[in-house]
């Protein structure tokens, strides 16, 4: 570790580079590679290259890129429970970095992370109240913490709040959109926008909505993401099944599963898989009275 520090500081110099912008460009390329690479192949490079980090938190700008490094790593985490704890010691990093975007961004972030995969419902309205009572200035962070407000009140059955939420997401969003084809983890482009509606109206059950998100997340997506396109197939598999089709549903969804290669999957699209897969057994527990798992 050692010589990968004293390497990482004289490639810097010789670049003429400050350690910030070093820095900057770094966690800048994970939020990037964050779209395309497998959780595991990630998580060992941040892994390194957070250890590193750490030896470098000498200004607030250098809080301000752990924190946002620290997200990501928690979203390359194989559970909830560990994900809560990077995402908390980001928001530490965020608040030493004393950058109001990146404490509301963080926050946010983290919100949206938990609450669109349907997981720990109440630390990720924690986190969106965190970022929305940090500033009401239109922002992605903002943007993200209004949607993760939505689908909290979704999984807690609340339609009517959920719809009012999305709406002013939707309303910040018109005013701080990312670009169309911004791929990055930082970034919330249309096609990402759409899919974290799609998924809200697909749990909520209102499948007018939910296909225009879908048909708006696919249409506008760039082509070489497949595992975000998986997400819209599962999303669609959990309407079917909130309209009635159990097992037809979770037969759906886990053909797109199926059909994504292993190295490819994410921990949100298991959640996912998972929360269609319970919603089909309720289903189907209420028509027979049995307790019968979808084939």
């Amino acid at each position: 570790m050692a010589g990968e520090l004293i390497r990482a500081g004289f490639s810097a110099a010789l670049r003429g580079r400050t350690a910030e912008e070093d820095w900057r460009e770094r966690v800048d390329q994970y939020g990037r590679d964050y779209m395309a690479v497998g959780a595991v192949a990630l998580q060992s490079r941040l892994a390194n290259d957070l250890v590193i980090l750490q030896q470098h938190l000498d200004t607030p700008v250098m809080w301000s890129h752990a924190a946002r490094a620290l997200v990501t790593y928690g979203k390359t985490t194989p559970n909830p429970t560990e994900a809560i704890r990077w995402y908390d010691l980001a928001g530490v990093a965020a608040d030493r970095s004393d950058d109001l975007a990146v404490r509301v961004w963080v926050r946010g972030r983290a919100a949206i992370a938990l609450a669109y995969e349907g997981a720990a419902l109440t630390t990720a309205r924690r986190y969106a109240d965190q970022a929305v009572a940090l500033s009401d200035r239109p922002s992605l962070g903002r943007v993200q913490a209004l949607m993760a407000q939505a689908h909290v009140a979704a999984g807690r059955g609340d339609r009517s709040g959920a719809v009012a939420l999305d709406t002013d997401a939707r309303r910040v969003f018109d005013q701080v959109a990312s670009a169309d084809g911004a791929v990055s983890d930082t970034a919330v482009p249309p096609w990402r926008m759409a899919t974290f509606r799609s998924m809200l109206y697909a749990r909520l059950g209102m499948p007018g909505p939910g296909s225009e998100a879908q048909e708006e997340a696919d249409r506008t997506r760039p082509g070489d993401l497949p595992r975000f396109a998986t997400h819209i197939e599962l999303h669609r598999g959990l309407t079917m099944v909130k309209a009635g089709d159990s097992a037809g549903g979770f037969a759906y969804a886990q053909r797109a599963m199926d059909a994504l290669p292993a190295d490819r999957r994410s921990q949100s699209l298991l959640l996912m898989l998972r929360e269609v897969e319970q919603a089909a057994r309720r289903r189907a527990n209420r028509n027979d009275g049995t307790d019968r798992t979808p084939t």
